[in-house]
């Protein structure tokens, strides 16, 4: 398990995709926050579909699908193992609600009743913002009628990377959203990431050891930082 809290928006991005081409490597979970608070793209977005775009000083763009998350208020956390794991060997969906009900199991902790969203409309659902929290489907993490977790996936060579946002609070880019505020005002990135952690050692059959990146790791997330903030790469779309 990685926490690296308060680091800057490349390095989050990169060491994503540094622990997601370590192929081979015992499943990786890592807890991070954003310093300073940053708006990332989902891969195959457009800036032009996000209006919050023009209104974040700092824009990343992800190497997971999706809409736009605006980093901020937030335990953001990601998953890495290789694709034979029992985690992700089968239909893509089922790994999404594994993931989500070991989460519903934490956020209980703090008084959440957490659920899949299934086949209902959301009241946090809302057309062209282009933002994560506004759309939903139905393997979506949900509490309220509004969605909690933004979550997203990459495969690449065998390897899969999940990503997730847990709200704490909202923020002023995603308005009526779900979030711990209500229930657990106050509520720290670090004081709930041990609870999630917890959950998925128990619910998902997983065990960590507290750790760091490895040399190759650094290295190639020292590579590939400037690229994620690299205009020709934040607006290529």
């Amino acid at each position: 398990m990685i926490t690296t809290w308060r680091a800057a928006p490349a390095f989050n991005m990169a060491l994503d995709q540094a622990l997601l081409e370590s192929v081979g490597a015992a499943p990786t979970l890592r807890f991070y926050t954003w310093k300073p608070e940053t708006l990332s793209l989902g891969y195959f977005q457009r800036v032009a579909e996000v209006p919050a775009a023009q209104k974040t000083r700092i824009v990343v763009r992800r190497i997971t699908g999706g809409g736009a998350i605006h980093h901020a208020n937030e335990l953001t956390f990601s998953l890495a193992a290789d694709q034979t794991h029992p985690l992700y060997d089968c239909a893509i969906g089922e790994s999404y609600a594994r993931i989500h009900r070991a989460l519903a199991v934490a956020l209980a902790e703090f008084g959440v009743t957490a659920e899949l969203r299934g086949e209902r409309p959301l009241a946090s659902d809302r057309d062209d913002t282009g933002m994560c929290f506004h759309a939903s489907t139905a393997l979506d993490l949900v509490w309220n009628e509004r969605k909690g977790v933004g979550s997203a996936q990459r495969r690449k060579h065998g390897r899969v990377l999940h990503h997730g946002s847990i709200k704490l609070d909202t923020t002023p880019l995603e308005g009526d959203i779900a979030t711990l505020a209500a229930t657990a005002p106050g509520l720290s990135a670090e004081t709930l990431a041990p609870r999630v952690r917890a959950a998925f050692e128990r619910e998902l059959g997983l065990a960590f050891e507290a750790s760091v990146p490895d040399f190759d790791e650094r290295q190639r997330t020292k590579e590939l930082a400037p690229h994620f903030v690299d205009p020709a790469f934040v607006k290529r779309r």
